[in-house]
């Protein structure tokens, strides 16, 4: 008789720790790590490209500048996406694929990018941005935002306008 109590009581006990351990296994676990983010260089997408060398370069490092005050996001830095390319023989052309991008986001350790172009349009420049999950591919915000042409100095504050509604 006791030996068939303490039997049972071992059961009721097993059947407990299952449901705890059930119980536990649904909740998922979030990872406290800042996200990494890359900026890629905005591409100019203007009719007759603007005379403005490595204005694509400025933006993209605006927008990264935005992130780098931040504790949630970190930047993986321009040169690593250099020497990675370089690394595995990746051409500007190569880069054209957004899937291309995407792998070599998941290699240097990217968890979101940030894509994006400008383009003129009579005396006004429009500038397109958009952040995109680097394992699923899906876009998970976009930001637009307008300069005058002939302002560069306006295309940065674009930038940052762009950055904060990509980032909120």
């Amino acid at each position: 008789m006791k030996a068939e109590v303490n039997l049972r009581a071992k059961a009721w006990v097993l059947v407990a720790l299952f449901l705890l351990a059930a119980c536990s296994a649904g909740a998922p676990v979030r990872d406290q790590r800042p996200i990494a983010v890359a900026v890629w260089d905005l591409e100019d997408l203007s009719v007759h490209p603007i005379d403005r060398i490595g204005m694509g370069e400025l933006m993209a490092q605006q927008i990264a500048a935005h992130l780098e005050g931040r504790a949630d996001y970190q930047v993986v830095e321009r040169q690593r996406l250099l020497d990675v390319m370089e690394e595995l023989h990746i051409g500007s052309s190569d880069l054209a694929d957004a899937s291309t991008r995407l792998q070599l986001g998941r290699i240097i350790g990217a968890r979101q990018m940030v894509f994006g172009a400008y383009q003129a349009i009579g005396a006004s420049l429009r500038l397109d941005v958009r952040r995109v999950d680097v394992g699923t591919g899906r876009v998970l915000n976009t930001a637009t935002a307008d300069a005058p042409v002939d302002n560069p100095s306006a295309w940065l504050s674009a930038a940052e306008q762009a950055a904060e509604a990509l980032f909120p």
